[in-house]
């Protein structure tokens, strides 16, 4: 007796999901950390600017870096919320922990990078590359609290496949979400923990 094939339409492949706010705020609290000690460091240089202008500088490339990292691709996220299909029972929900840290590992080199850059950049401006990158984590936090608001309004969480994530949450392999309710998974509306 032949096996029956699925029907059009019929039921999906299961995948492991990763909640999309957990994956921005992944790289939030190294980009800040990483980015005040690079700052910190470099305050210590006088640089060729001084660190006056270089901190001024610094404060500005902060504001700048924080609201377009905040701002960025979020009409793509709100594209692919809308088209969120519901999680399948067979869907595994990736707990918040792991996909922290897959992430995290897979970007450590680039991050290592950025840091070494934003200490190097001190020589001419003190501390702005460092405050540059604390700006880029604090606009991916503020991207996190900006989906937890609308996982909120909408009691509906977003997930994507773990094996779409290679250029982010948003990127080009990502064809749309899969949704759940708001009290799946082991992490609150934006990405943080659960209390």
């Amino acid at each position: 007796m032949g096996v029956p094939r699925r029907k059009a339409g019929g039921a999906r492949r299961a995948a492991t999901l990763a909640r999309v706010a957990v994956v921005v705020r992944a790289g939030a609290a190294p980009l800040w950390w990483a980015g005040l000690l690079a700052a910190g460091a470099g305050a210590l240089l006088p640089g060729l600017t001084g660190r006056r202008v270089g901190l001024l500088a610094g404060a500005a490339l902060f504001l700048v870096t924080a609201a377009a990292v905040a701002l960025a691709r979020r009409g793509r996220y709100t594209r692919l919320a809308a088209r969120a299909t519901r999680a399948a029972r067979a869907d595994f929900l990736q707990d918040r922990a792991v996909t922290v840290r897959a992430r995290r590992w897979a970007h450590r080199w680039w991050l290592a990078g950025a840091f070494a850059a934003a200490v190097a950049s001190s020589f001419a401006l003190p501390g702005a590359g460092g405050l540059c990158l604390a700006g880029a984590g604090a606009g991916l936090w503020w991207k996190a609290r900006w989906l937890g608001r609308r996982e909120r309004t909408e009691e509906t969480l977003w997930w994507v496949r773990t094996d779409r994530l290679a250029k982010g949450p948003a990127g080009g392999p990502v064809e749309a979400y899969r949704s759940t309710g708001i009290a799946a998974g082991d992490a609150a509306p934006g990405g943080a923990r659960r209390r």
